[in-house]
């Protein structure tokens, strides 16, 4: 990215990286068929699944098919997260609360009164990737520039067309981008200026939230880049 982009205030730095892994995503997205889309590289991978024929939990979604999500739990990968979380003044009632587990867990965590659990995070689908962060960004424009009231988990109506959920996709972006441009220094400094429920943004200043939504969108596009490259060579791999 040339110099000439490049701007020097917060916001204005974290819509420039925002913008340019955009561009890079979209590239990566270009051409992504169903099969892919729904392909599983290993047993047993999240995805989204026909409602009736999830076998995870607690898989969610208002339409004819559901986000594959697991029983609650704090993964191995997580646990520097959380002893963040609570260094920098979060009650572990909270912490318990936004991972969906006991306040009993959490102690155990922070006290390291039992030895890390192996990360079993699952193999994701790059329809469950595309799908976690849609409901991740209608979810903060919602508790942020809307209505404040929507459960994020119903925002979206999954789809195993590539070319739709892809379309759907951007034009949820396009709003939240669009609606984090006109935020204020004040409002960057404001904590709880998102609501969002997940996590930690009622406690966090907004300039905070921008910066991990910004790591999300960049992790999770990541991944599903690797996907593809993983589905182009799976026949070479196999040879």
């Amino acid at each position: 990215m040339g110099t000439e982009r490049t701007r020097t205030d917060r916001l204005g730095m974290l819509l420039e990286q925002f913008d340019y892994a955009r561009e890079r995503a979209e590239v990566r997205l270009t051409g992504l068929s169903d099969e892919e889309f729904l392909w599983e590289p290993v047993p047993d991978c999240w995805s989204i699944r026909r409602r009736g024929e999830a076998t995870t939990p607690r898989a969610f979604g208002p339409g004819d098919w559901l986000l594959d999500q697991g029983a609650p739990e704090i993964p191995a990968s997580e646990y520097a997260e959380v002893a963040r979380q609570a260094a920098d003044g979060m009650s572990v009632a909270k912490i318990a609360e936004d991972w969906s587990v006991s306040v009993e867990r959490v102690e155990q965590i922070l006290n390291h009164s039992s030895p890390p659990e192996p990360d079993e995070t699952p193999v994701t689908t790059i329809a469950w990737r595309l799908g976690h962060l849609h409901v991740g960004f209608a979810g903060q424009w919602e508790w942020t520039f809307g209505d404040r009231r929507q459960e994020p988990k119903q925002l979206v109506d999954f789809t195993p067309d590539a070319p739709v959920a892809i379309e759907r996709f951007w034009a949820v972006i396009d709003r939240w981008r669009d609606s984090v441009a006109t935020v204020t220094d004040e409002q960057l400094e404001t904590i709880g200026f998102s609501q969002y429920p997940y996590g930690s943004d009622p406690d966090d200043p907004y300039l905070d939230v921008l910066w991990g939504t910004n790591l999300e969108f960049i992790h999770h596009m990541a991944e599903i880049a690797l996907l593809r490259d993983l589905w182009r060579t799976r026949l070479t791999a196999r040879a």
